[in-house]
């Protein structure tokens, strides 16, 4: 046992403190969550479009057959009701009444409060929090206490803490059973940088959580009350001075790369193999992803590929301007074109080389395809169901007009269709495959050693000896 490490009470009965990230689209299942929970802490199941099952226990495919997409809309949320009730209702079977299980959503998942509201009121008895990140989640206090449930909000500074706490929170302090502080430049997934953080500057974890401590103080939030450090979290020993420490009170520690690693991970071979072989570095922190957030990512053929057609991209003018004097001649059909005499030259490279297809960006800019790219983006974008609440990709919003009111933007990309794909077997080069930046362990621990993979239980326990 870690020295100093020791439970704490969540929902009533001891657990270890150390809770399972609760990974987007069918990374985290069931099976995870149900056994990292049978091993005394606490499981999360992601409720992000979760996978049902037939009556053979057969994955239910998640097919939209729907003509308009507010009616496939409709259809993604029964999808997502259905899917986390399955899962909640098999991992808690699996806890065997060890630990706790927790639900993860995301904010701006399509359709979130009604998702939340489905599963909490077929799973009661059995959910003990919802922990919930990628936006500014108000409601999820007052959905949470709705269903006797706790919540456990995903932050990135004590400042949006303090916003949250002082909207809507404070009403239902009882019900707060942690903060879940989420490092946004270490941590796999959606990333909560804000605008005025430099990507490329990783801040110490320490300070922050120290302030958001301070804030949870101000706001008379008692001090065993956790903060769950998320993101980089891979050796308790290297956390040791946050352990015991008066200055940040209760810590507890949420692991989300490490466990995809084990017998229990829903998620393919392929993937699993492909995360032994990451070196530091290799997992790239962007800004593609069609919820506008900053996010994680292995940086493999389908991440660089997005890389490369954000640069292959020029601005435009529809009449002559400053220096857009000269008309595109390629890649365009009409004369409504004006660009520099560099960027024309660059234009007609790409041509060139194949790129034959320009795209037009909400940013006045175009972006150079293969005619073959043109095709998936157009389709993937025509085939949109709504799966988040404001998308940049198809210009969808869970609104009345369902339009963001903006231009689709062809330099991001279907998430919901790749997660899936790749979850489910899809090629892992040329899927978005989210992984903390700490990843690159799994190939220098050695633990890992000789192809090793631990079944959760093995792992909860390698993590309690501070290794």
């Amino acid at each position: 046992m870690f020295k100093g490490l020791s439970p704490i009470t969540y929902n009533g009965r001891e657990v270890w403190p150390l809770v399972e990230g609760g990974k987007g689209v069918a990374a985290t299942n069931h099976a995870s969550a149900g056994a990292w929970a049978a091993a005394g802490g606490i499981g999360t199941v992601s409720a992000v479009n979760a996978d049902s099952y037939d009556p053979e226990g057969r994955i239910i495919p998640q097919v939209y057959r729907a003509l308009t997409r507010r009616e496939r809309h409709e259809e993604l949320i029964e999808y997502a009701i259905e899917g986390a009730v399955q899962q909640v209702q098999r991992a808690w079977d699996i806890a065997g009444g060890n630990g706790a299980i927790n639900i993860n959503v995301l904010w701006e998942m399509g359709g979130a409060q009604r998702i939340l509201h489905g599963v909490l009121e077929r799973t009661r008895g059995l959910v003990a929090g919802v922990t919930c990140g990628a936006g500014m989640p108000y409601k999820l206090s007052e959905i949470a206490a709705s269903y006797n449930v706790h919540y456990l909000p995903i932050v990135s500074s004590g400042r949006a803490f303090n916003a949250l706490w002082k909207r809507a929170y404070s009403k239902a302090a009882e019900w707060l059973a942690a903060v879940v502080y989420e490092d946004p430049w270490l941590a796999g997934g959606h990333n909560g940088l804000s605008n005025a953080e430099d990507p490329l500057a990783p801040q110490n974890p320490y300070p922050r959580v120290k302030a958001l401590r301070d804030v949870m103080r101000a706001g008379g939030i008692p001090d065993s009350t956790p903060i769950v450090m998320a993101g980089g979290v891979w050796y308790l020993r290297d956390w040791d001075d946050w352990i015991d420490n008066d200055e940040l009170g209760s810590i507890a520690f949420q692991y989300g790369t490490r466990p995809l690693l084990t017998r229990e991970s829903p998620i393919p071979d392929e993937w699993k193999n492909r995360l032994t072989e990451l070196e530091q570095g290799d997992v790239l922190l962007h800004r593609f992803s069609p919820t506008g957030f900053y996010s994680s990512a292995v940086r493999n053929p389908f991440l660089r590929a997005l890389e490369a057609r954000s640069e292959r991209q020029i601005a435009f003018s529809a009449q002559t301007a400053g220096d857009h004097t000269h008309q595109l001649d390629v890649g365009v059909k009409g004369r409504n074109f004006w660009v520099t005499r560099n960027d024309l030259l660059r234009a007609r490279e790409w041509f060139g080389l194949g790129y034959t297809d320009a795209l037009k960006t909400p940013d006045n800019t175009l972006v150079f395809v293969t005619p073959a790219e043109k095709a998936e983006i157009r389709k993937d974008q025509a085939d949109c169901m709504g799966c988040l609440s404001h998308c940049a990709f198809s210009s969808w919003k869970d609104s009345e007009t369902n339009s963001t009111g903006r231009l689709a933007d062809p330099r991001s990309f279907c998430i919901q269709k790749t997660l899936q794909d790749i979850a489910h077997g899809g090629p892992v080069d040329q899927n978005l495959m989210f992984a903390g930046h700490n990843a690159y362990n799994f190939k220098r621990d050695p633990f890992y050693s000789n192809g090793f993979v631990p079944t959760v239980k093995q792992l909860v326990d390698r993590i309690l000896t501070g290794d």
